[in-house]
């Protein structure tokens, strides 16, 4: 049996050892041969990427500030490279759709960076006439933010993709791997499986969003007893019925998927309840979500720093690792065996060069077009600098457990920290406002880039594409993406505006500014919440819990995390449902395909009801509340209800 039947054998078109650990002498072999050189970077992969780059950069920061919803963009760009391939009759297209995905996913990543800091300088503007927001001080922020990230993460690509290989799910890298893969198989069934369960979850995602014909959220205050319940204990539960997430939690797994719930639960039904019932009458009189938003979720963040550096010291022999290899090749040390094609990443002499550059491009931005003065420029990049380089390691690593980037809240920590060095050497006022939201745009999109190309580089390791081109490409795609993103920033300030009636809604950016105006203008900061989070986080290492899944569950809010945790139950019954083990194995990885589909219609369909909602399409929904919620419960187990039947219908292959 040859390497393409036994992927195809698998029923998700890739090698049987692709979700799993090695063993001690087993070598995963890509899809596409790694030794042989495959067409990947050509004119049409490039043009297209650019293309889709600018697409879905001006679409996401589009929707992003003005409905207030992110989407992520590698799936659907996925999606559109697979079916552009197909209808042109392009042959061998797998390495350049990879490409296409590689450079127009910029789009996301750099988005995420600009939109959740730099429109808080238009808010802000409105009480604090003398703020001046520059269109180049978006755009370096945005491109150099991105560099950095790219460079940061480089010397970390084996680490990941290749050592951790089967520890991490990397569940949107599995998904959009799985539809890149999809149009390699032979008989076409397993893009035809995937095709089927996109446009369920598509479908079903997109109904709900747009008609609301059950409920998105199935909550227990849409209730009396339920209403009850919040009013004397503010418990609460709460579950998102969506397509997307119910997949998403499928390939987290039960492991993670119930650490993050854990973490959540924690926060709703232990600390809020404490500080709802026997806190001061201000917490008693709060709803729940007010609790959470305003106080609890900072313990999460606190969490979520100290589980960065902690993970930052587990990671330290790796950091080293990279900085001697560095330091061995600028001494002409570097080893003398040739890589093959599918492991080889731009030269390390090469990266200490562009890190170098690229820092003094960052001071002198800072020095020249932000700060003006060389001592509180110094110390901004220094900031800018230490965080992103530490922080790289904990963005890829909430990517490669839940897919989900905690970058919103390791900014709002940079903020804080940026904010009180700032303030300590002088620097506070309107003018260290805009310092400090320059810096937490550059060292977001920083930790959102490493983040999104840590998902890049794992697509390219299980496919076979060569990481030193996805590299050197991707920083095209964050270019254009840069001034993409800029310039949509600047039109809808103009249009809309950020404050004021009919403003855009920017939520992320809103509480950049919550948070840096009391710090820059003179007010309090929760510093014993952050405290409480990274003590808690200490415990968590001391016992042996993933710190970082567990404080990142406290950060995201409980309807969101409670699906997770029912994909990853289906996941662990599918792969547990038979006797023989291979079947097992054969069910879990047909699950794996079906819950990929899932994720991938559920964000394409997602974009659609963005556009449908913007457009002014607004559904009276004459179903009431209570009959809404039975409809959602009802419809969530017909959902789950498919996705365990369809992963139980595969068959042993013939022999």
């Amino acid at each position: 049996m040859n390497q393409d039947e036994e992927n195809l054998n698998t029923g998700t078109g890739l090698p049987e050892n692709a979700f799993r650990e090695l063993g001690a002498d087993e070598q995963y072999v890509p899809v596409m041969h790694p030794a042989r050189d495959q067409k990947e970077v050509t004119p049409y992969s490039v043009a297209t990427g650019l293309i889709m780059a600018i697409i879905f950069s001006a679409a996401a920061a589009y929707l992003g500030l003005k409905v207030g919803q992110v989407f992520e963009a590698a799936i659907p760009i996925a999606i559109i490279a697979v079916g552009l391939s197909n209808a042109l009759g392009k042959k061998n297209a797998l390495g350049q759709n990879v490409i296409i995905q590689s450079i127009g996913a910029c789009s996301g990543v750099i988005v995420a960076g600009a939109i959740f800091t730099l429109p808080a300088l238009y808010i802000l503007q409105g009480t604090y006439h003398d703020i001046v927001v520059d269109f180049y001080q978006i755009f370096l922020s945005s491109l150099l933010g991105g560099v950095l990230g790219i460079l940061f993460f480089i010397p970390f690509r084996k680490y990941f993709v290749k050592d951790m290989h089967g520890k991490y799910p990397f569940p949107e890298a599995t998904a959009t791997t799985q539809v890149l893969v999809s149009s390699q198989s032979k008989d076409g069934g397993q893009a035809k499986t995937l095709v089927i369960a996109s446009l369920i979850g598509g479908i079903y995602d997109y109904i709900v969003a747009t008609f609301g014909w059950w409920a998105e959220t199935v909550t227990s205050t849409a209730s009396q007893w339920g209403h009850t319940l919040v009013e004397k204990t503010k418990l609460v539960v709460s579950c998102n019925t969506g397509a997307a997430l119910l997949g998403l939690g499928y390939i987290v797994g039960l492991k993670y998927a119930f650490v993050i719930f854990a973490g959540s639960i924690f926060v709703w039904w232990i600390i809020i309840p404490l500080l709802g019932t026997y806190g001061s009458p201000e917490f008693q009189a709060m709803a729940p979500d007010v609790l959470f938003k305003d106080y609890a979720r900072m313990i999460g963040i606190g969490g979520i720093a100290m589980a960065g550096v902690i993970g930052i010291v587990k990671s330290w022999p790796i950091i080293m690792q990279a900085i001697g290899l560095a330091g061995r090749e600028l001494k002409g040390k570097s080893t003398s065996v040739k890589e093959v094609r599918w492991q080889t990443d731009i030269s390390m002499k090469h990266i200490v060069a562009f890190i170098t550059i690229a820092l003094i491009v960052v001071l002198l931005f800072f020095w020249f077009g932000v700060i003006h003065n060389v001592a509180q420029a110094v110390v901004a990049w220094l900031v800018v600098t230490v965080i992103a380089f530490l922080f790289t390691t904990v963005a890829a690593n909430a990517i490669a457990i839940v897919g989900s980037n905690p970058v919103s809240g390791m900014t709002l920590m940079t903020l804080i920290i940026a904010s009180a060095i700032f303030v300590a050497i002088g620097m506070s006022g309107t003018s260290g406002i805009v310092a400090s939201m320059v810096i937490g745009g550059v060292v977001c999109t920083a930790l959102s880039m490493a983040g999104g190309f840590v998902t890049d580089l794992k697509i390219g390791y299980w496919l076979g594409t060569t990481p030193k081109k996805q590299e050197q490409w991707k920083f095209l795609g964050t270019l254009v993406s840069a001034a993409t993103v800029g310039g949509v920033i600047l039109v809808l300030n103009k249009v809309y505006g950020f404050t004021g009636d009919n403003a855009l809604v920017a939520p992320q950016a809103n509480a950049m500014a919550k948070v840096i105006e009391p710090l820059m203008m003179g007010g309090d900061t929760p510093w014993i919440l952050y405290m409480v989070g990274a003590i808690l986080a200490l415990i968590l290492n001391w016992l042996e819990v993933p710190a970082l899944a567990f404080c990142l569950g406290m950060f995201i809010p409980l309807q969101l995390n409670t699906p997770m945790l029912v994909g990853g139950a289906v996941s662990y019954f599918v792969s547990h449902s038979s006797k023989n083990p291979k079947i097992n194995d054969l069910r879990r990885d047909r699950g794996t395909l079906l819950a990929s589909g899932l994720i991938a219609g559920g964000a394409l369909f997602g974009v659609f009801a963005a556009i449908t909602r913007f457009a002014g399409f607004e559904y009276q929904n004459p179903i009431p509340m209570e009959t809404s919620q039975i409809l959602g419960c009802v419809a969530y187990a017909a959902l789950i209800a498919y996705l365990i039947w369809d992963s139980k219908r595969v068959k042993m292959p013939a022999k």
